[in-house]
């Protein structure tokens, strides 16, 4: 009897927001689909990837992925279903043009997917479910734009809809900003509407769940240490979370769980919430894979792929195995779910202790990018990304800083310039600086505040102010790691975008989040501990596990 063919759509040419990580889940997939028993082919055009190598599927098509080709193919092929979960925003938007031609899209329907990324009825599915989202609307003009903003009150988070890797998106604080700004949102999708909402800069966490339908599992939730407004792609997330309470984790895991089953997903799902006041909010609802499966399967042993495949397919998580894991959401309950979030040492380290931290970095090719700005923002920048592992979260941020190109061992000092808000912050950095042997410079306001700590700093005048200027101590190699968190009003061309600059050309590592400063203050603080010594042990433990591809 012939195999019934199920085609796999790639995400095309590899780009910010959209990259390996896609090819990590397509290939994963149609190994899954082999081993039970079905041809799968690949639809993809990117010869640097794995899904592109002519063994992996039993077919390959090295064509764009577009609607046109993908229907072309399914007809030569005879497929019985396309799965675009895995195909990153380019295959998930091909699920409503493969839908009304006829073809079954396995895992989640059309319909579903515009639930999620449509903003009146992604609305619409959260307020029946009594789930919290930051306010917001619609709008397709600029007038509509203003008086939402003025609605909801500044700021507000400005973004087309259905873009890629938060392209267009930015923070608005102002009027005449969203004016100046508004076009720009408009013309990155023609024809789709623009979103203004309330921006809450509160913690961010996200979770990415398999569901069979009507169960989920849950692998963990991971709790990024930027606050909002950076793009989860250019954040750092720890698993698992390192100051999120069991409560608000419970809420998170209760309300992926019931749009999962709301969406009648079959496969994987991403969820990002923010967390503001102690209350949770859903920011979005992604009904795919996202860029954090493969770190989520690593550090949790749980091959998250295989199980969505298999989902996808028509298996259950309960004959899949994953019974006590499981938040199961039963109409007739009256109590909350039974179940928990699946934690590590349950699935990938089977009564091993101590349980390993884990901490994804980003990596950014800022000096092979002329005139990029290095600031994070809303739109995303990096363009990959590490993992680092350890027994304490401390040890593993360390490694991950390390291995995203932040060096600790140079001998210039530690420049810190940073906004009003954030003076607090400063002193808790320079005093961890200091506590390492190490010079702390700084502009006047930054030092002042650091002074006044008791602390010993260099002043460092602004480039305006004259010479010898914070860019002559950059240039002159006395700097060795910068930190500077702009002012909300900054603009583009300033003074301090030529300082990022600076700091790029020569290869001194800069931060512009205030959040991830004080995690390396965090790192500096294991890195200058004498007793620091787990490295030995974590690769004696790694001896006695099983890995997981």
């Amino acid at each position: 009897m012939a195999k019934d063919t199920v085609l796999v759509l790639g995400s095309g040419p590899i780009r910010i927001g959209q990259g390996i990580e896609f090819d990590y889940s397509c290939v994963h997939c149609v190994w899954t689909l082999r081993e039970m028993g079905y041809r799968a082919i690949i639809l993809n055009n990117n010869p640097e990837t794995v899904s592109t190598d002519f063994d992996t599927g039993d077919a390959l098509y090295f064509e764009p992925v577009t609607l046109p080709d993908a229907l072309r193919i399914i007809e030569h092929e005879g497929v019985s279903g396309v799965v675009c979960q895995f195909g990153g925003q380019t295959a998930i938007n091909l699920a409503e043009g493969l839908t009304k031609a006829g073809v079954k899209v396995l895992g989640v329907s059309a319909e579903s997917i515009a639930r999620a990324e449509d903003r009146e009825q992604f609305e619409a599915l959260l307020e029946s479910m009594s789930i919290a989202r930051p306010v917001g609307s619609a709008v397709r003009s600029l007038e509509e734009a203003v008086q939402v903003a003025e609605k909801v009150g500044y700021p507000v988070l400005v973004r087309p809809s259905f873009v890629l890797g938060g392209r267009a998106m930015e923070i608005v604080y102002s009027e005449s900003h969203l004016r100046s700004f508004y076009s720009e949102a408009e013309s990155a999708n023609p024809g789709q509407p623009v979103l203004v909402d309330q921006y809450l800069l509160g913690k961010e966490a996200e979770v990415d769940v398999i569901s069979d339908g009507v169960d989920t599992l849950v692998p963990g939730i991971m709790e990024h240490i930027e606050r909002a407004g950076v793009h989860s792609g250019d954040s750092m997330a720890t698993y698992p979370p390192f100051s999120i309470s069991q409560d608000l984790q419970a809420e998170m895991v209760r309300s992926a769980c019931e749009i999962a089953k709301a969406l009648e997903v079959k496969g994987l799902m991403n969820i990002q919430f923010v967390i503001k006041d102690y209350k949770v909010y859903v920011l979005e609802v992604n009904p795919r894979a996202s860029r954090t499966v493969p770190y989520l399967s690593k550090v949790t042993g749980i091959p998250m792929v295989e199980l969505a495949s298999k989902c996808m397919m028509g298996m259950t998580l309960a004959e899949l195995g994953y019974t006590s894991g499981l938040w199961t959401l039963d109409p007739s309950e009256t109590e909350a779910p039974k179940g928990h979030v699946v934690p590590v040492d349950e699935v990938a380290t089977a009564n091993l202790e101590p349980v390993l931290h884990a901490v994804k970095a980003p990596v950014f090719s800022f000096q092979k990018l002329a005139k990029v700005e290095a600031l994070l923002g809303p739109e995303m920048k990096s363009t990959g990304e590490i993992l680092g592992i350890d027994f304490t979260f401390e040890e593993a941020l360390y490694k991950a800083f390390v291995a995203s190109g932040i060096n600790f061992k140079g001998d210039g000092g530690v420049l810190i310039t940073v906004r009003k808000e954030d003076k607090d912050a400063a002193v808790t950095i320079a005093r961890s600086v200091v506590a390492g042997g190490r010079e702390v410079i700084a502009t006047e306001g930054t030092a002042a505040a650091i002074q006044a700590a008791g602390l010993p700093c260099r002043v460092v005048k602004k480039i305006q102010e004259g010479s010898p200027s914070i860019l002559d101590a950059i240039l002159g190699g006395e700097v060795s790691l910068a930190i500077n968190s702009p002012s909300l009003d900054e603009q583009a061309g300033s003074h301090a975008a030529r300082v990022r600059r600076a700091c790029i050309e020569i290869g001194v590592p800069c931060i512009t989040s205030i959040d991830t400063a004080l995690a390396i203050a965090r790192a500096l603080d294991v890195f200058e501990n004498p007793q620091r010594s787990h490295c030995l042990r974590l690769e004696e433990y790694f001896r006695g596990c099983v890995v997981t591809s």
